[in-house]
């Protein structure tokens, strides 16, 4: 699978700057997971956050693979087709007609192996092909 293109740790950093210690922290294992579980992804701000998408298949909507919107107090991990993702440990929430989010609230709480699976299945879904029972 081809490589993505991800922002300059430069760019992270001054993006990031703002924000309390702690969720940059999350911020940033977010960002480590989505490089290994989904490198064909490209990183970009969109909608005040930093989104992934896989160009292959569209931009940030059709090719939606997740996005990480920091928050005053947490971090969300979201994603634009979650309504289709397999959730074993019942991690989604929200209730839009597709978009589902996991918030994070601290770093040493977070599910990151289900968290990093959520990412995966987001990087293989394809809403091209989805059924909708699927």
């Amino acid at each position: 699978m081809d490589q993505g293109q991800f922002l300059s740790t430069l760019e992270i950093e001054h993006i990031l700057e703002k924000e309390p210690a702690p969720l940059q922290d999350i911020a940033r294992e977010l960002r480590s997971l989505i490089a290994v579980a989904a490198p064909q992804a490209t990183e970009r701000v969109s909608w005040g956050a930093l989104a992934y998408y896989d160009s292959h298949r569209g931009g940030p909507v059709r090719g939606g693979i997740c996005q990480i919107e920091v928050h005053p107090d947490h971090v969300r991990l979201s994603f634009i087709h979650g309504v289709h993702l397999a959730d074993p440990d019942r991690l989604l929430q929200g209730d839009r007609l597709s978009k589902r989010y996991v918030r994070i609230d601290a770093y040493e709480s977070a599910p990151w192996d289900a968290l990093k699976c959520l990412i995966a299945a987001a990087a293989r879904f394809d809403p091209a092909v989805a059924t909708p029972d699927q």
